[in-house]
């Protein structure tokens, strides 16, 4: 018979309708829907970055300098090739509010800027006025959540250092305020003119110079950037364009993007199974019609193309409702999600998260149909009015596991190449494989423990009932166990994920971190800073020289060729030196240079990010420190911790290569928690140039931003198990017919319909506890994998989350069988037994 036969056969039972195939559309829509509208949210974000990028910049391009203005040759270049430039200074300093102990004190990033700034864009203030006039002579304006934090409004006055400044207004809108990245504190804003005399700008202090610039439109971005760094790479440039203005905040949404569709092929992964079970089901009610084909002279590849081709058809129908889901929900509800997200967006059609989504929709459809249509191929004519699909062998042809292989390999390379992160997406994969494989085993064992338990619950009926209902040969337990399985396997592990990574920041880290980073001390202030904290409730002082500066070159070849986007050489680094390691430091590798070593400069690395380089002991690392290049030596290798919140350096310096450059020091405090009040008050009313970090404060910023994530993941684990739950209700409804059977014979043998309910209701309770079981068997696993190799960090369970899931495991079961027992319960068993006859 040919491809046409088999079509018109399709055709001719697509004609009954969608029939036993809602859950199996519904679930591939769902997890189709959920990519899609994943990658539609990030593609609009991506899109709004892009469009707005100059305005996110400041300019169509900025030029970056580490701890120094641009020179005069600089600015003279730069002012050559732009038609305005603007220059902005950036860093960190402490405003205060009164005097004495009743002062206020709040961390706060300043913003310098000239009277060019905003080259783009406009900074919207409270009340409402131009920025020029709100920064005439002393004036400031300042973040609000800053002005209500120091209890001042317009009008009242505040200090940066050791000058009086005057708040003009809060600010509203700052237009390149997501192209900087993360700050410790809120902004101010003032005239870098007007911080002459604050103190604030010493030789050393950790500041940054931006240089921003309006081009003309013929302007080639690639060859002015190929320009600047030809002519300015050695001097420490750091040069980006309108095409990235918000560099952090893209690379951001890009890997949450991409970590959220990996949790919506979890839930696709789940719908799958709800797939397989809806193809098997309809196939064991298709018996007679095969059987009738076989008879009449259908090969085997005709009835497998003819339900290869209907059932393609509804797969194609599911991924079709869900990618018009994924990209009009988003389209929908664009305005809430832009007013909720601090950066631009595009809302439109995206045509390639859409694409995306129908590739994965189309290989996990392929994955989990392959093998039920398959087994329509190991049954005989003869056999198929026995039943012939339930007595098929396990595995297919040895061809369609070969292609099964093929497909999951495909589309594992394909979330590999979309999400990004090849090295999260294996994990990813394998976790799922794991757990399924996992729960394939669970479902087993359930059965045979239940029927091995059978005679244990003699005397109770409804439990004996529902015992052996578990252990027979239906396959309602493995669709189950499997779908809300793997649901709340998923659930459970970002359950584990989040809660221990929530421990370590808001527990484990407080007990080892400092109370303070106090960092612009200047080298004749460290005497008497050290006065100040050399108090009983001061448990520990660490001080080190701090300097910026950029690796520009791995043994004579640019960084960014040998290390790519590692961290390291994304920025500029934080650099000490040191004459002697101290008590703390452990050198794993080679040795520290003697303590009056006065030769070529040399570098200790820390160990770890050493060997994420690819760097031994002899090569050369070529740093840029205030427009001059060093090349030192690698000496030794030493261990980092930078999981103390403490003093961490990359690279630590001998004295004599770096100790004359201008730079200031840097100190943790580590006091009792109702003393840190007073000492910062006591440095500040010293030193009032110094700024103090709280690390309480950036642990509250850190926790605030993991609150963002965690809920974004908690709604792709939603989805996920709502897609294990629609699961739930196929197996319930496929298996409603064999209830009602069940059901007609109970009350035959004289059994009450409150009985009958109780062992049904038991049978979904066990089944549910036991899914539920696993999945926090394959959640804790999962988590503790994630926790201790991929976030590095300490890993213990946590116990809530694991209750929380038995109950909901539990729950749903409960729901989704006894939504399908009333009409069991209600058939009149005469009826019932007749027409099984």
């Amino acid at each position: 018979m040919s491809f046409r036969t088999a079509a018109t056969f399709a055709r001719r039972e697509l004609r009954g309708g969608f029939k036993g195939f809602r859950i199996f559309l519904a679930c591939l829509a769902l997890g189709v829907a959920a990519i899609a509208g994943v990658g539609s949210v990030r593609s609009a974000i991506q899109a709004g970055l892009e469009d707005q990028g100059a305005v996110l910049l400041g300019g169509d391009a900025e030029a970056q300098f580490t701890y120094r203005y641009a020179t005069e040759d600089e600015r003279a270049w730069l002012k050559s090739v732009s038609t305005a430039v603007s220059e902005v200074v950036d860093f960190r300093s402490m405003a205060v509010v009164g005097e004495g102990d009743a002062a206020e004190r709040g961390l706060t990033q300043i913003k310098a800027v000239d009277d060019a700034y905003p080259l783009l864009g406009e900074v919207i203030l409270a009340p409402e006025m131009p920025l020029a006039e709100a920064l005439e002579g002393d004036g400031a304006v300042m973040a609000p959540i800053l002005a209500d934090r120091l209890g001042i409004s317009a009008g009242d006055t505040f200090r940066l250092g050791e000058k009086t400044f005057t708040l003009s207004a809060v600010i509203e809108r700052e237009p390149d305020d997501a192209g900087g990245g993360f700050d410790f504190g809120p902004r101010t804003i003032v005239r870098t003119a007007a911080l002459d005399g604050a103190g604030l700008l010493e030789p050393g202090t950790l500041f940054e110079s931006e240089y921003r610039l309006l081009l003309p439109e013929e302007t080639d971005l690639d060859a002015i950037e190929a320009e600047a760094q030809e002519r300015y790479r050695d001097a420490g440039i750091r040069w980006r364009d309108a095409r990235n203005g918000a560099p952090g905040t893209a690379q951001f949404v890009e890997r949450l993007g991409g970590f959220l569709v990996l949790v919506g092929l979890s839930g696709l992964a789940v719908g799958g199974v709800g797939v397989s079970s809806a193809v098997r089901a309809y196939l064991a009610r298709k018996t007679s019609v095969i059987a009738t084909l076989r008879t009449l002279g259908a090969t085997r590849e005709t009835i497998f193309l003819t339900y290869f081709l209907q059932v393609g058809a509804l797969a194609l129908l599911g991924i079709a409702i869900g990618l018009v889901l994924g990209a009009g929900v988003p389209l929908l509800f664009a305005p809430l999600i832009s007013d909720a997200l601090p950066v631009p967006t595009l809302f439109t059609l995206h045509p390639a998260p859409l694409a995306e989504a129908a590739l994965y929709g189309i290989l996990t459809a392929l994955l989990f149909t392959l093998w039920p249509l398959a087994r329509t191929e190991e049954v005989r004519a003869a056999t198929l009015f026995r039943d012939a699909l339930a007595s098929a062998k396990a595995l297919p042809a040895p061809v369609y596991i070969a292609v099964t292989g093929v497909l999951l390999v495909l589309l594992v390379g394909a979330a590999m190449l979309f999400s990004g992160d090849a090295e999260l997406t294996l994990w990813t994969a394998g976790g799922i494989l794991g757990s399924l494989l996992i729960l394939v085993g669970a479902a087993f064992l359930i059965r045979a423990a239940a029927r091995r338990t059978q005679s244990a619950a003699r005397g109770r009926p409804a439990l004996r009932w529902a015992l052996a209902s578990i252990g027979g040969p239906r396959e309602e337990s493995a669709s189950v166990v499997l779908s809300l399985g793997l649901g709340l396997a998923v659930l459970a592990a970002i359950g584990q994920i989040d809660g221990n990574l929530r421990s370590a920041i808001e527990r484990d880290l407080p007990d080892v971190a400092p109370s303070y980073f106090f960092v612009d001390i200047q080298k004749d202030q460290m005497e008497g800073f050290r006065d100040i904290v050399d108090d009983p409730v001061v448990s520990r002082v660490d001080s080190a020289p701090m300097l910026r500066g950029v690796i520009t070159e791995i043994n004579g070849r640019p960084a960014t060729e040998v290390a790519g986007d590692h961290w390291v050489v994304r920025g500029d680094r934080g650099i000490t030196y040191s004459a002697t390691p101290d008590e703390r430091t452990r050198v794993v590798a080679g040795e520290w240079w003697p303590e009056d070593y006065d030769g070529p400069p040399q570098i200790s690395f820390a160990e770890e990010e050493a060997e994420e380089l690819g760097l031994s002991l002899g090569d050369e690392i070529t740093v840029n420190i205030l427009g001059r290049d060093i090349t030192a030596e690698i000496t030794s290798f030493r261990v980092v911790d930078f999981s103390t919140a403490g003093i961490g350096f990359v690279m630590t310096m001998n004295p004599a290569s770096v100790e004359a450059a201008p730079h200031t020091f840097i100190s943790t405090v580590y006091a009792e928690p109702e003393e840190e009040a007073r000492i910062l008050r006591e440095v500040s009313d010293a030193y009032p140039n110094v700024t103090a970090i709280g690390v309480r404060d950036a642990i509250d910023r850190v926790s605030e931003l993991l609150d963002g994530v965690a809920e974004a993941v908690r709604w792709g684990a939603a989805a996920t198990l709502l897609t294990g739950f629609l699961v739930l209700i196929g197996a319930a409804a496929a298996g409603e017919q064999a209830r009602t059977y069940e059901a007609a014979v109970l009350k035959t043998l004289g059994s009450s319909r409150g009985r009958i309910l109780r062992s049904f209701a038991l049978r979904s309770a066990l089944l549910g506890a036991g899914a539920a079981i696993v999945a926090i068997v394959a959640g804790i696993l999962g988590g503790w994998a994630v926790s201790t190799f991929l976030m590095e960090t300490s890993y213990s369970v946590i116990w809530p989350s694991v209750l929380g899931i038995v109950l909901g495991g539990i729950l749903a079961t409960l729901l989704a069988g006894l939504a399908f027992v009333w009409r069991p319960l209600a058939a009149r068993p005469a009826q019932v037994l007749r027409a099984r006859e």
